[in-house]
């Protein structure tokens, strides 16, 4: 075997290596973005409205419960949209818009089911369809505040927004009623416009936070800054 035959010999690659390399990018991830304390976050909330659930409230504090709840778990989930790792963090390269896609889904949905499960057997206003379309649109909120101000401020869009819903909510019993389908919350569960918008606002924090991560990534970047 010559010499140039040995340099051309590609090197044995061990079995599970990319696997490895995958399962540990992934868990970098999901440590610098404080997932497990926004699960923390969302276990808590569940907890909470089944907790609430089990006293007697009047039909306007009925409405009012799983919002408050829904609007916990989306600030938990819009806070991850910041890194920890700040500016490193972009060597992840081509993954990295698909692995905050994952995250916010997966976060997404884990919180949906929490709060859809806590009120399984009690009187949960809106239901499961209203628990859906609530949370799924304040977590959109809460990621467009966040690719637009920053994921220190990411909490301030759906909490703003908590307080125009109330309104809204509030408006229903002593008018004059807001109809219109961006205060969801104030609209039937199934109301197809409610419905809309509430995923329009959705997919739109998804896109921004996937393609382009929150405004601010992390400390290195506020201080490169």
């Amino acid at each position: 075997m010559t010499g140039a035959q040995t340099r051309q010999r590609p090197h044995p690659v061990a079995p599970g290596v990319p696997i490895r390399a995958a399962l540990r990018l992934a868990r970098l991830h999901l440590a610098s973005r404080r997932v497990p304390a926004a699960l923390a976050a969302v276990a808590a909330c569940a907890i909470g409205l089944r907790v609430a659930l089990r006293w007697q409230w009047e039909a306007y504090g009925a409405l009012q419960l799983p919002l408050i709840f829904e609007t916990g778990c989306a600030v938990a989930i819009a806070v991850t949209a910041t890194s920890l790792l700040g500016e490193p963090e972009r060597v992840t390269g081509r993954w990295l818009p698909w692995l905050r896609l994952t995250t916010t889904l997966a976060l997404t949905v884990a919180a949906v089911s929490a709060l859809a499960a806590a009120g399984a057997g009690a009187h949960l206003a809106g239901g499961t369809v209203g628990v859906l379309r609530n949370t799924v649109g304040l977590v959109g909120i809460g990621l467009l505040c966040a690719a637009l101000f920053g994921g220190a401020q990411a909490w301030a869009g759906p909490t703003t927004y908590l307080m125009i819903a109330l309104y809204a909510l509030y408006t229903q019993w002593h008018g004059p009623a807001l109809t219109t389908p961006w205060l969801w919350p104030a609209r039937p569960p199934h109301d197809l416009g409610g419905a809309l918008c509430a995923g329009a606002v959705f997919v739109a924090g998804m896109v921004l936070i996937a393609v382009r991560g929150a405004r601010d990534t992390g400390p290195e970047t506020a201080r490169s800054g």
